[in-house]
């Protein structure tokens, strides 16, 4: 919907405007278009969520650093690199448990609704309470030694 289209908009230049930061070459973007797919057509989506989940992505795909695979994240991202909270959580915290995950980076302001997911789920996950673009990331992408094993396996 036009909500997930201005979050991937939303991403894309807040990556783009902190790129030399993100540790992006100055060039990545020359010559480029970025496509975002969300599988599952026929299941309708929309909303603002998958802000962190975008740019997370965008900066693993330019910078070649991979996200972590048993971590789940959703939260809405500004221009300015703050997180946003969301609705929802115990039902995407519980979903991220079901399909495996065991660690889920949320909104720092959605802290308080952890308090709605079953105590026996909360035990098998690591929650990471994020302000900052810079905070998911930190959480989200793997570091140098982490990529190796990563990439081996």
């Amino acid at each position: 919907g036009d909500v997930m289209k201005e979050s991937a908009e939303i991403a894309l230049s807040y990556v783009r405007s902190h790129a030399a930061e993100l540790g992006i070459a100055p060039d990545a973007f020359t010559g480029k278009r970025f496509h975002v797919h969300v599988p599952a057509g026929a299941v309708p989506k929309d909303g603002p969520s998958a802000g962190v989940t975008m740019v997370s992505a965008l900066v693993s795909l330019l910078t070649g650093r991979p996200v972590r695979p048993v971590v789940g994240m959703t939260g809405e991202v500004t221009l300015q690199g703050r997180v946003l909270p969301i609705g929802g959580v115990k039902q995407k915290v519980l979903a991220a448990h079901r399909a495996g995950l065991r660690h889920v980076i949320l909104p720092l302001r959605n802290g308080p609704d952890l308090e709605d997911v079953p105590e026996a789920v909360r035990a098998e996950m690591e929650v990471t309470l994020a302000e900052k673009v810079s905070d998911v990331l930190a959480a989200a992408l793997a570091e140098e030694r982490e990529q190796q094993q990563l990439l081996a396996s």
